[in-house]
């Protein structure tokens, strides 16, 4: 099964008063993770959306280790596992770069809907990846 590993930065705007980053950000790092991911099976949602392929998100998690910080390199290790003919998960692993701690683990689930949210099946390509 193909991994995608993604660096981000922790930028000062994503962090509290004690250089802590807020909670919501590490969605938005998942969704860079995912992107890259999808990339190493030759897709992007641009793509996909131009077929009518949409993967919304359905359903999502995050268990909080230990705090990012301003300024953390950090390392998204992100897998993709399909759940059924219409549903994929895609699990993170958030580490801090330097020293790989771990700094927190997170799941999403996308139920692939045509454009106007209708439940359809994962196009064959992305479902033969994912078995």
């Amino acid at each position: 099964m193909p991994v995608a590993s993604s660096k981000v930065r922790v930028r000062y705007a994503e962090t509290d008063k004690m250089g802590v980053a807020y909670h919501a950000n590490y969605f938005v790092w998942f969704e860079v993770a995912r992107c890259d991911l999808l990339r190493v099976f030759g897709e992007t949602y641009r793509n996909l959306e131009a077929e009518g392929i949409y993967l919304p998100v359905v359903e999502a998690h995050c268990k909080f280790v230990s705090p990012a910080r301003y300024d953390d390199q950090l390392n998204i290790t992100t897998k993709a596992n399909l759940k059924s003919q219409v549903r994929v998960e895609f699990s993170y692993k958030l580490e801090r770069d330097k020293d790989h701690h771990l700094l927190a683990t997170g799941r999403t689930i996308h139920a692939s809907t045509d454009t106007h949210g209708k439940p359809q099946r994962l196009p064959k390509r992305l479902h033969t990846l994912l078995t």
